[in-house]
């Protein structure tokens, strides 16, 4: 297999570009919500006097998990490439900060780069950076399906809706059950599977079957590189951690509302829901009008299942978004400058050979 060569030093160019690019970002927002004012039936006043009354420390601690989230991101990576190659926490890090930089801006589109960038950090086969994002993508579902699952399962009887948010729990720890013999029946059998798949789909979508085929290929692929059970314990752990860690930011974001009493006692059961909804939201991101959608949603459901009222939970939602989305970008921002590359480069580098 042939690997991605380092790309030769070139000047740093793209501060500039970074910059001008989060000002254009910046900008649309101003625009869209100036002309969204009249439609929108919200007080403003009352939105604007939620985030006067918030408990900065506790944003200032939920960014800082944000950031750690990513120091764990960085670690698991080399835990699974570990067998193929080793690879410090410097040469997997710069690539998830801008990777999930790029995500912010440019949407779900970008993702993709972080394999690429650290493919061609490590020279080391693009392929094999695919299949270990691959089961990166495996293991944060099996993490978050598993809190999630815990959160709502043990819910205390005071949580709104108990026995529904209980049922919820149970069913979804079942789900995540059949997940795992899932990725074990991939991981024992993952040829056959695909061959069966690709089989079943081809009357109906040929070009369906052979990306679903491709993508068990690549999840083999990736838990073929687990060689040990210590290596997918500490990989486990990692996403458990980090996981935890999101859920945490979430709950900073929440209780920072300490005026509104309905966040200011919010439990960990709430904040798994809400997390959950953030999730199903982001899975197909759209540049800069995701960002509001995302905020609607986490919005939506602070309002309608936990009774926060609608002000307050749309300052609430746009917080827990700025923490958990787009409190990268300074970050990002300062990594490309010190990498000497474009935010751009996050979309476009998958495209190159």
């Amino acid at each position: 297999m042939s690997t991605v060569p380092a790309p030769p030093a070139k000047p740093r160019t793209g501060g500039l570009r970074n910059l001008t690019l989060a000002l254009i970002a910046l900008l649309a927002i101003a625009a869209l919500a100036y002309a969204l004012r009249s439609r929108l039936h919200i007080d403003w006043t009352s939105l604007l006097q939620q985030f006067h009354a918030v408990s900065w420390l506790r944003v200032g601690i939920g960014i800082v998990l944000i950031y750690l989230c990513f120091v764990l991101r960085a670690a698991r990576w080399s835990v699974l490439l570990a067998p193929m190659r080793k690879a410090s926490l410097r040469d997997l890090l710069p690539a998830q900060i801008l990777g999930f930089t790029g995500v912010a801006i440019f949407g779900r589109v970008a993702d993709l780069a972080r394999p690429y960038m650290i493919a061609r950090r490590t020279s080391t086969p693009v392929t094999t950076q695919i299949a270990i994002y691959s089961i990166e993508r495996a293991f944060d579902l099996a993490a978050a399906a598993t809190l999630f699952s815990l959160a709502l399962a043990f819910a205390p009887r005071s949580t709104p809706h108990h026995d529904a948010f209980a049922r919820a729990g149970i069913l979804s720890l079942a789900l995540t059950l059949a997940l795992a013999l899932i990725a074990l029946s991939i991981r024992l059998a993952g040829h056959r599977l695909a061959q069966l798949i690709e089989r079943l789909l081809q009357p109906v979508s040929a070009s369906l079957a052979s990306k679903l085929a491709a993508r068990i290929l690549d999840l083999q692929k990736g838990f073929g590189a687990i060689s040990s059970f210590s290596e997918f314990a500490l990989a486990m752990s990692l996403s458990l951690i980090m996981w935890a860690g999101i859920a945490g930011c979430y709950l900073m974001g929440a209780t920072a509302f300490r005026a509104t009493p309905q966040l200011a006692n919010f439990s960990i059961s709430a904040t798994m829901l809400v997390m959950a909804t953030g999730m199903g939201g982001s899975i197909v991101q759209l540049p800069i009008l995701g960002w509001f959608t995302q905020v609607a949603l986490f919005a939506a459901t602070m309002h309608a299942l936990f009774g926060v009222p609608l002000e307050t939970a749309t300052a609430c939602a746009a917080m827990i978004f700025t923490m958990t989305n787009l409190s990268v970008i300074p970050g990002g921002l300062l990594t490309a400058q010190i990498e000497g590359i474009g935010l751009r480069e996050t979309v476009v580098l998958r495209n190159t050979p």
